[in-house]
């Protein structure tokens, strides 16, 4: 069964598979759902590649951690060629198929697009979500000039989210929308100049 990109509103991103693992056609994925045990044995997922490529139904055959990630084996997928074409892929159930979330907890495909507020003041839209080596996940925020702040989507920063009114409003810490700031002609200056060894 394939699923054009047109369909991909009516499904919900689970997973996105970042590298291939061991020789037997495994891929290592971050996963994007905070629900326990969200994976199993048996599952069927649609993978969707990020170009303009059809995704393609997959069987869930085996699955364990691996560091931060996790790895699934599908059935069908035997060899490192088969998994690299699966590289980039989001791993996506149909909407209504997602697991019901307690209250305060929300899906990264419903964060995108919202509007971030801190406090009343509109930073920018919610271009995509990444999941990193810290605890929180962060959001990649563009704004109406073109400049992109990653925020941390931190419990300690968030206010409330909106998701009818695609609205995430946090509280940010003084000082943070600045680290994201490019850098100034004289900043550039001063990290292109040469460094001498010793004190």
């Amino acid at each position: 069964m394939c699923h054009s990109r047109s369909g991909k509103s009516e499904f919900v991103t689970l997973a996105r598979v970042v590298k291939t693992q061991g020789r037997r056609g495994e891929v290592a994925v971050e996963v994007h759902s905070d629900v326990p045990d969200r994976f199993r044995v048996g599952m069927k997922l649609f993978a969707l590649p990020r170009d303009s490529r059809e995704g393609r139904e997959l069987e869930v055959k085996e699955l364990w951690p691996h560091k931060e990630f996790l790895i699934l084996k599908f059935a069908g997928t035997e060899s490192i060629s088969d998994a690299e074409e699966l590289v980039g892929c989001e791993l996506q159930v149909p909407a209504s198929q997602r697991a019901k979330l307690e209250t305060g907890w929300n899906y990264v495909s419903d964060l995108i697009g919202c509007a971030v507020f801190d406090r009343d003041r509109k930073v920018g839209l919610i271009a995509d979500v990444t999941f990193g080596t810290g605890e929180a996940p962060l959001l990649i925020v563009g704004d109406s000039t073109g400049e992109i702040s990653e925020i941390p989507f931190a419990e300690s920063y968030l206010d409330r989210v909106d998701v009818e009114q695609k609205r995430v409003l946090m509280h940010l810490p003084e000082g943070l929308l600045e680290l994201n700031a490019p850098l100034t002609e004289e900043e550039k200056r001063e990290q292109a100049r040469p460094r001498r060894n010793g004190h």
